[in-house]
């Protein structure tokens, strides 16, 4: 169990908070590259952290996003013009750059210095693979830019997807990094989905349904490892890494390409659940890129034109009884990601941890817990870096192994959860 005040630091991200300053230190997802596919598109609401914003593109291709309420009456700038290198108040045609900055009030003279003092709170946004990125700390100590694998190939071995998510960022981090659930929610997806099936590394998982783990710290956060039973002297070694603050990479399948997810708090009850899929070494194939669009592997099926999963809380996730009493879903649940997530958001917006009963199977969330709430205070208290800032930190890659059984798996994997360009990923 979790003390309840123990609970409200890891969970609560808002300003001012403890881990909403830890959040502040690191570049995160702030939407889809899509979002604002051109220039003068129109504005897109974001909120991160509980802080409300838009963001948009000028008529130069440049990024802005600014505190989303007019700094005039407060009307929201989501109803604004994006037109002439800035996006203005329909209200009363207040206009402003992507850096925050006042730079036309109609009702003033010309030679007036009033836009000169108005100033809307800013973030640089930043586009690196799918993503639009953002720094929400102080520019003092902005960090360089992210570095992780999967946002840095060729765009045709890569593929991000987001999903809302009714629920604390915690509790659906968590899932990340807790692979004994596999066997049983995710039975079905092993056998059947287009971006799991096929891999010998399945028959390990369902035959073996209590992995014993071995948690390794790393700069940037954990390397969780958990370990089945293989053949005659041997172990199946499936490592996730956890780079600070919500970035985890699934052990990957076969030639499937890896997986994972970055989750970003919108506020303490919702997050979004940014997906990915990448190889290192090839192309994603038509059907593979398909299977993605279409809702397989991790990723979801959206209501068209939002972000919010066809299958959700207001019509219970479309659960099949028939499909799960045939074995078809352990859950009744369709697809991997709505299996998750429908858990997650099952355990109510922000779980009570109070009344848990952990095992040991849950080290690996354990020592997350840890880490988390250790850097979060040694920040607050003494100003100290978190892991995970670091670009250097972000080079890591899941792995998917089997040792002889007197092998440790970090020892003997090293080299194959540091990327590598050029080099494929450890499956099996």
């Amino acid at each position: 169990m979790l003390r309840k005040d123990i609970n409200e630091l890891l969970t609560q991200t808002g300003p001012g908070s403890p881990m909403g300053e830890l959040f502040r230190q690191y570049w995160i997802p702030a939407l889809l590259a899509e979002e604002l596919p051109e220039n003068d598109c129109p504005p897109v609401r974001v909120k991160l952290l509980s802080e409300r914003m838009v963001a948009f593109r000028d008529s130069e291709g440049r990024y802005g996003l600014i505190d989303e309420f007019c700094a005039h009456r407060g009307a929201s700038l989501w109803f604004g013009r994006n037109e002439g290198s800035g996006l203005r108040c329909p209200y009363h045609g207040w206009k402003y750059d992507v850096s925050g900055q006042c730079v036309e009030v109609p009702s003033e003279a010309d030679n007036s210095s009033f836009c000169q003092n108005v100033q809307l709170t800013s973030y640089p946004l930043v586009k690196i693979g799918d993503l639009l990125w953002t720094y929400m700390g102080d520019r003092a100590t902005q960090p360089p830019l992210p570095e992780f694998e999967w946002i840095h190939v060729p765009a045709e071995q890569t593929y991000t997807s987001k999903r809302w998510q009714q629920c604390n960022w915690l509790q659906a981090f968590e899932g990340g990094i807790d692979s004994s659930h596999v066997t049983f929610l995710h039975s079905g997806g092993l056998k059947t989905d287009p971006l799991f099936k096929g891999a010998k590394g399945n028959e390990y998982n369902m035959n073996d349904t209590k992995p014993f783990f071995e948690v390794a710290d790393s700069d940037g956060g954990l390397f969780v490892g958990a370990r089945r039973n293989a053949e005659e002297g041997t172990y199946y070694w499936r490592i996730t890494p956890w780079v600070m603050p919500a970035f985890t990479m699934v052990p990957p399948r076969g030639d499937h390409p890896v997986h994972g997810h970055f989750w970003v708090p919108i506020d303490d009850e919702n997050c979004w659940t940014y997906s990915f899929d990448y190889h290192p070494v090839r192309a994603l194939t038509d059907t593979e890129r398909q299977a993605m669009i279409d809702g397989h592997g991790v990723h979801s099926k959206n209501i068209p034109g939002t972000y919010r999963p066809m299958a959700n809380m207001d019509n219970d996730y479309l659960i099949d009884r028939a499909a799960q009493k045939r074995g078809e879903t352990y859950s009744g649940v369709a697809g991997i990601a709505m299996q998750d997530a429908s858990l997650q958001e099952s355990m109510g917006p922000i779980v009570d941890r109070s009344k848990e009963r952990l095992v040991p199977a849950d080290s690996g969330i354990i020592k997350a817990r840890q880490k988390l709430r250790k850097a979060a205070i040694a920040l607050r208290d003494e100003g100290v870096t978190p892991p995970g800032v670091d670009p250097e930190h972000h080079r890591v890659r899941s792995a998917a192994v089997v040792l002889p059984r007197a092998e440790s798996f970090l020892d003997s994997c090293r080299d194959a959860v540091r990327v590598t360009p050029g080099v494929p990923q450890s499956s099996v």
